[in-house]
């Protein structure tokens, strides 16, 4: 079967729950009508006895002793009330025109030998429903002021008997049922309400959720990462769109950039390749003709040929280092960054040995991705080997996490150091020097991912100052 959406299942389960709450709250009413309504039955035929003259009225009727025609009787029970009398043999005396009800094995043994009181729910001959008492009676001689004048004295039990009293509960069955029609129809319309204010409810609260539903269909349909959704308040919906929104903008910024780097890569490839295909055709040129090219014009024409391979070398890694994506949290690792700047200024006096350089490195441990922070590394002091004069001093320092590194080369024009770390951005007046472009990309990326920052300045006096900030802390013990 069909999975049911999000709407309509909130709007069944806000119906559920508005019906639940009004069944019970419905039912408990009820159940406390009931029981007033049922305690104030049980009172009336529990906590009040027979006049004497009652149950001697009821056990002459039971004997067919008439009443001298003329001679009034008391009224049985003006309260709703009935009485009988229950014999040893299981009859049943009442007086005339009562209704009467059948006795059970108990009642009838209580009125050989005793026992407890017994209240239970039984019908009249007549049909009635009721509640009857039934308890052991031992009478009182004599009546009330005034009933032996009035009413001529009928013959008085000899000894207890058992005595019936019950009251019908018609009336109180009666209003129960309305009551449990009014109930009914209460939870009903509550039921209905619910439901309707359950599904404005939840097309209210669904409907950023169904825009955001949109916006991720688009961007799937088309891959146009420009769509945002409109973010109202401070809920939860509000906080899903302002990231969704943040998202599509850091997938739009990623794909651009990937976009002009790949462009950026095919411009600065273009330029080797065009010198290889011409070097190339200019050897098989000399090949099938026949016209030997001469011995030094072909060292050279080879040693270019090695030049441009090395150089598109150089290039296809650095795009490598470049475009690889951010290393996971688990393969970041705690690295002691003074070992790692010493290992590349090593490299360093291998490439400019006629070079001075001037080390201080305290210990500092940071975390990140050891492969992008050695290439950062290695990467500046490159440059500053790069542009030191012959016999310049190159000063590295390392304290509290700010790594500093300083050349005598000519320094950078004002106007070209916004651009250093751009991808593929060389100064004209480096264009003559090997490398790529991507070098100081390759270490603000590095950095970056590390947290830290970077930057790059003309220093006082002359030459270029780097400076790599990361966070971390002495190493422990």
């Amino acid at each position: 079967m069909r999975r049911r959406s999000l709407r309509s299942r909130l709007t069944l389960l806000i119906a559920a729950a508005v019906a639940l709450a009004v069944a019970v709250a419905a039912a408990v009413c009820w159940l406390f009508v009931r029981g007033e309504m049922r305690g104030q039955i049980v009172g009336s035929i529990t906590h009040l006895r027979p006049p004497a003259q009652q149950v001697g009225f009821a056990l002459r009727d039971c004997a067919g002793q008439g009443r001298k025609e003329g001679h009034p009787r008391p009224d049985w029970d003006p309260s709703g009330r009935s009485w009988q009398v229950v014999l040893a043999d299981g009859s049943v005396c009442v007086a005339s025109g009562s209704a009467q009800v059948t006795p059970t094995a108990r009642e009838r043994v209580m009125a050989v030998s005793g026992g407890t009181p017994v209240l239970r729910d039984a019908v009249t001959t007549d049909g009635t429903s009721v509640l009857v008492y039934t308890f052991r009676y031992e009478p009182r001689l004599g009546g009330p002021p005034g009933d032996a004048a009035q009413f001529p004295e009928p013959p008085l039990p000899q000894g207890p008997v058992t005595v019936s009293v019950f009251r019908s509960t018609a009336e109180m069955d009666q209003t129960l049922r309305i009551l449990a029609l009014v109930f009914g129809s209460v939870s009903v319309l509550g039921v209905l309400g619910a439901a309707v204010a359950g599904l404005w409810l939840a097309r209210t609260a669904l409907r950023p959720v169904e825009g955001l539903t949109r916006a991720v269909e688009h961007v799937a349909r088309t891959e146009d990462l420009r769509v945002t959704i409109p973010v109202e308040g401070e809920d939860e919906i509000a906080r899903l769109s302002r990231s969704f929104n943040t998202m599509t903008a850091a997938l739009s910024s990623s794909q651009e950039r990937q976009r002009r780097l790949v462009a950026d890569a095919g411009h600065e490839l273009r330029t080797p390749l065009t010198s290889l295909r011409t070097n190339i055709d200019l050897l098989l040129r000399s090949e099938n003709t026949g016209r030997a090219i001469e011995p030094s014009a072909k060292r050279r024409l080879l040693a270019n040929v090695k030049e441009q391979f090395e150089e598109m070398s150089s290039l296809i890694g650095d795009l490598l280092e470049l475009s690889r994506k951010a290393e996971s949290g688990e393969l970041s690792s705690d690295i002691d960054l003074h070992e790692v700047v010493a290992s590349a200024v090593e490299r360093a006096r291998r490439r400019g040995p006629g070079l001075r350089f001037d080390v201080d490195l305290e210990p500092w441990q940071v975390h990140g991705d050891a492969r992008g922070l050695q290439r950062a590394a290695v990467n500046v002091l490159d440059n500053a080997v790069k542009f030191s004069p012959p016999g310049g001093l190159v000063t590295v320092r390392l304290k509290g996490g700010v790594l500093t590194v300083r050349d005598e080369g000519p320094g950078i024009p004002e106007d070209e150091l916004p651009h250093v770390f751009e991808r593929f951005w060389r100064s004209p007046s480096a264009r003559s020097l090997p490398g790529s472009g991507l070098g100081l990309s390759i270490v603000a990326q590095a950095v970056r991912d590390a947290g830290g920052r970077v930057a790059i300045e003309n220093a006082p006096g002359g030459g270029t100052l780097a400076t790599v900030e990361l966070p971390g802390g002495p190493p422990t013990a």
